[in-house]
């Protein structure tokens, strides 16, 4: 059994730690920056298959206490290298340091990084990788190491590139949100699947895309490799198994009515040429509107978007005008709808009407909100509604 721990953008680990249990793997953690839980390698695999909120899956190969450098090489000789590493891989080597006697990064990456190339004959080099970020590729071995109020914890990143990495996006636009994110507003917005749902800003289609892949239970890394791959225990037969299972729970029937619509052209490019690498483009409609014209279907769902705020896109005044008058035409259009936008704290005053938050998180290094609710019927959506009843 493997000791795991999903890493989590802030706010997003109970999201994580549902999608775990869902999986079958009890006995999760949520803790700051990520969820704890124990897996058989098949557990592991299905993880960084399945997971779509997690940013990557860590392996811990040791714990233990560190408050002088001769106890720091002393047991990291012991750390089972031969378990993630072949003799003379590559391999990435990240240090951070925290309340801790040994404080000096720099200094404990030069006694981790003599170990590994000693016993395992890596070739090491420093990463720039935060956790969040995508400095390590499937191409060497990330190796995670924190000391913490003199507990030291050294990790193998199982996952190799990023999990929002699922190789369908390739086209981007200016400021596009990551597709970690993007699922975790529309498991955040209670989204039933199977509802239209809609998104009036898609840009490049990230949204609709990730939408379409929930609702046809695809699995988001089905098409792309991991660096679990690459270790030496590897069980190549118990991966095929894994993958012909999440491939076995996939359906096209029932899929809900899944829509976006930007009023760019060259975004409108984007998604479509995304959803067709993604192999969605039958379940997506996309389409170039204003998002102050669309329409809502004649079946009621949800609207879940990541709209345009002023810092970053544009002028910060013409968007708080932009945001006042979606809300205009939410009520007006989509009265009686669920809502679930990802914007900056307080953007519900600008819709003018009351909204929830759900988590709280960051995109792009900003602190966003997940607000949902219900979009309220005017007056006259009522009185057409009456006048429909028969």
């Amino acid at each position: 059994m493997y000791e795991a721990f999903a890493v989590a953008a802030p706010g997003l680990e109970p999201i994580v730690a549902s999608e775990l249990n869902q999986l079958g793997i009890a006995g999760t953690a949520s803790v700051d920056g990520g969820v704890e839980f124990n897996a058989s390698p098949r557990q592991l695999y299905a993880a960084n298959l399945n997971l779509r909120t997690a940013s990557r899956v860590l392996v811990r190969l040791a714990e233990f206490k560190a408050l002088t450098f001769a106890d720091l090489e002393r047991r990291s000789k012991r750390v089972a290298w031969e378990t993630v590493l072949a003799k003379g891989e590559p391999v990435t080597l990240r240090v951070t340091c925290r309340k801790s006697r040994l404080y000096h990064s720099d200094a404990v990456a030069e006694r981790i990084a003599r170990d590994l190339a000693n016993r395992a004959g890596a070739d090491v080099s420093a990463s720039g990788d935060d956790g969040e970020g995508e400095a390590n590729g499937d191409a060497s071995q990330l190796i995670v190491v924190r000391l913490d109020r003199d507990r030291c914890t050294i990790s193998a990143d199982s996952s190799g590139a990023h999990l929002h990495q699922r190789g369908y996006r390739t086209s981007v636009t200016q400021a596009p949100m990551r597709e970690t994110l993007a699922a975790a507003l529309l498991l955040a917005s209670g989204w039933d699947r199977q509802s239209p749902v809609i998104d009036p800003f898609c840009g490049s289609g990230t949204i609709p895309i990730e939408a379409a892949l929930l609702a046809t239970h695809t699995a988001p890394g089905k098409n792309r490799r991991f660096r679990f791959m690459s270790w030496p225990g590897f069980d190549s037969a118990g991966w095929k198994e894994t993958l012909a299972e999440a491939v076995a729970m996939e359906r096209r029937d029932g899929a809900g009515h899944v829509l976006g619509s930007d009023r760019s052209t060259a975004a409108l490019r984007a998604a479509t040429e995304n959803a067709q690498r993604a192999r969605v483009q039958s379940l997506v409609n996309l389409e170039k509107a204003d998002a102050l014209s669309v329409k809502a279907p004649a079946a009621p769902g949800w609207i879940v978007s990541n709209p345009p705020y002023g810092v970053r896109l544009g002028d910060r005044t013409d968007s708080r005008r932009l945001m006042s008058q979606f809300g205009d035409h939410l009520r007006e259009e989509f009265g009686g709808w669920h809502i679930a936008l990802l914007a900056p704290p307080q953007s519900e005053q600008l819709l003018g009407f009351p909204l929830e938050t759900r988590v709280k998180t960051t995109n792009g290094g900003l602190r966003v909100h997940v607000l949902t609710g219900t979009v309220p019927l005017t007056s006259k959506a009522r009185a057409t509604r009456r006048d429909a009843r028969p």
